[in-house]
């Protein structure tokens, strides 16, 4: 699949909030009495706000991977999980970002991000599927809503802090740990003791939601375990270890109360470990050769039925060195035993693409689009085959619809971009753009883009009108972030 340059990593999420918790803070003392529950902190529609508009930074901050086949897989994943869950009251939205350091995170509005990493380190899929249920029910309890509503109870002269502490705890526990050390100290112990309560109960929660779902529940205490006993004597510890400390009590409780559910004997998942091998080979950050050793080393020690999975993120390090040979003589046998599989399919058509054989690749993806209409892997696969043979309108097609569809997907909006700029349209690429960066909440780029694209455009068009009509809504938005972002 075609890649997209990574985000640069600002410091946006530590800025932008920074300069809300100084607005919140001047108005720490006229905080209204709060409640009981957690609606009377954040409602859930504030909640679903605050999700969207933190997902604009993360979007501008974090090395979010946008690959189409990997997401397709960590949304089915977690929607499974989700179908399955109680309490669900928001959309929920997972994402991946390319890291190295095991964790997974909640935010509000039911946005979960997990890391790369954790594709290394879980076994099974019934292990990843646990810590996302796990997050799941931080989002159906509303953890971080009920956390802020006990601490503005206790101290609401400490709130502004104690927002952005916990923000950061969760996305960047780094740094998040530090904020918590200017917070006073009875503040961060009541914090603290406050959420080790909300993973217990997160633990308990998750384990019913994947025994549900038809996973192994004994996977929770399986990879709590494990990854407890790997850093039990290390000074560095993980990102996710540092926002989901791991005492003994809690993974003794987690056993127990898997213990509780009939025992499940899964066979292994092909799509985790297609998923798995997908990011060894391109988003994990190792080097090519770094990439291959590990595969041949697992290659070694592999069943028969896990072989097929490793020989194509084998695959993907050739195709993607240049070595198309060797890729073809590893990814044919694949595709060859399973025509309609996504993941060999894009493979496939990344290299008909390196060798110019558009034909066979349209094909392919038009084939398969029989069965699969829906899918976004194969959409944007075959609007990326038709862009690179000069096919543009039918290409453009394809990327209107599907970026009507799909609002949010800056592959939609990037192919967009592209297309028009082959076909020297410079206003359809300045509006493609514009909603690049209106992602990103980069909202005075958004505006310059959708200027310039409405005085390109023909005096009196529809173009024209629609730019416009685009504009103004960005104004809004713009509007309405900026008072999100400095109040609560």
């Amino acid at each position: 699949m075609f890649q997209f340059a990574k985000a640069p990593r600002y410091l946006l999420l530590s800025a932008l909030l920074t300069t809300s918790l100084s607005a919140v803070a001047n108005n720490a003392t006229s905080l209204p009495d709060i409640g009981t529950t957690a609606a009377s902190t954040l409602t859930i529609d504030k909640e679903i706000k605050y999700g969207d508009m933190y997902m604009q930074m993360m979007r501008a901050s974090r090395p979010m991977i946008n690959d189409p086949v990997l997401s397709e897989y960590i949304q089915d994943l977690g929607h499974k999980l989700v179908a399955n869950a109680d309490g669900v009251k928001t959309p929920f939205n997972f994402f991946l970002i390319q890291n190295y350091e095991i964790n997974a995170f909640a935010l509000f509005g039911g946005n979960i991000g997990v890391h790369s990493g954790l594709f290394l380190h879980a076994k099974t899929e019934s292990e990843l599927a646990s810590v996302i249920a796990h997050e799941i029910a931080h989002v159906t309890q509303r953890h971080l809503a009920r956390t802020l509503e006990d601490q503005a109870k206790k101290n609401p002269a400490t709130m502004a802090a104690l927002i952005g502490s916990l923000l950061l705890v969760v996305a960047a526990p780094e740094a998040g740990m530090a904020a918590l050390h200017t917070t006073t100290a009875v503040s961060m112990q009541g914090m603290l003791n406050h959420t080790r309560s909300n993973e217990k109960e997160a633990d308990r929660i998750g384990i019913a939601t994947l025994a549900k779902a038809g996973f192994n529940p004994q996977a929770m205490p399986h990879f709590f375990g494990r990854l407890a006993e790997q850093y039990r004597y290390t000074t560095k510890l993980p990102a996710m270890l540092l926002s989901h400390p791991l005492p003994e009590s809690r993974i003794t409780d987690s056993r127990m109360r898997a213990n509780n559910y009939p025992k499940v004997k899964l066979p292994p998942s092909e799509r985790y470990l297609l998923a798995k091998s997908r990011i060894v080979a391109r988003n994990i950050g190792f080097s090519k050769t770094s990439a291959l050793n590990w595969f041949n080393a697992e290659l070694k020690k592999a069943t028969p039925t896990q072989r097929q999975e490793l020989n194509y993120g084998k695959g993907l390090v050739y195709l993607d060195s240049g070595q198309y040979n060797k890729a073809q003589q590893l990814l044919l046998p694949l595709i060859s035993a399973e025509p309609n599989n996504l993941f060999y399919i894009d493979a496939m058509t990344d290299l008909d693409l390196y060798k110019k054989q558009y034909d066979k690749a349209i094909a392919r993806l038009e084939k398969a689009l029989q069965y699969q209409p829906e899918s976004s892997v194969l959409q944007l696969n075959l609007a990326n085959v038709l862009l690179e043979a000069k096919h543009y309108q039918q290409s453009l097609n394809i990327l209107t619809r599907y970026s009507y569809q799909h609002p949010n997907d800056i592959n939609g909006w990037a192919l967009l971009a592209q297309n028009y700029a082959k076909q020297n349209q410079r206003a359809g690429e300045l509006a493609a753009m514009g909603e690049l960066a209106a992602l990103r909440a980069q909202w005075k780029l958004a505006i310059s883009n959708y200027t310039q694209a409405a005085q390109q455009a023909t005096l009196g068009s529809l173009d024209q009108a629609r730019y416009d009509a685009r504009l103004d809504q960005l104004r809004v938005q713009q509007a309405q972030f900026e008072a999100l972002r400095t109040s609560f």
